[in-house]
């Protein structure tokens, strides 16, 4: 199904950019980066976010230590920690 008509993405161009992504995921602007688009009227954010939540699963509210979508995944050094946060704003 097509999700945004503007840059005609589907659910499944979605779906593959969330699981694709050494990154965790979580917000419409990040996948247009991952799929080397950008947002245009904005109308299909709110169901790219639901289709992110539904990709994740469980990691959708919130990820554990052990996930490996998590910022401790790795180890919890506070540099690698703003590294990864940096990673995903420049996704």
């Amino acid at each position: 199904m097509i999700v945004c008509s503007c840059n005609v993405l589907s659910d499944d161009d979605i779906r593959a950019a969330v699981a694709e992504s050494d990154d965790a995921v979580r917000h419409a602007k990040q996948v247009y980066g991952c799929l080397g688009c950008s947002a245009e009227c904005g109308r299909c954010a709110r169901t790219i976010k639901t289709i992110i939540d539904e990709a994740l699963g469980p990691c959708a509210k919130s990820c554990c230590s052990g996930c490996p979508h998590s910022p401790h995944a790795a180890n919890d050094e506070p540099a690698q920690e703003a590294a990864q946060a940096f990673a995903l704003a420049a996704c």
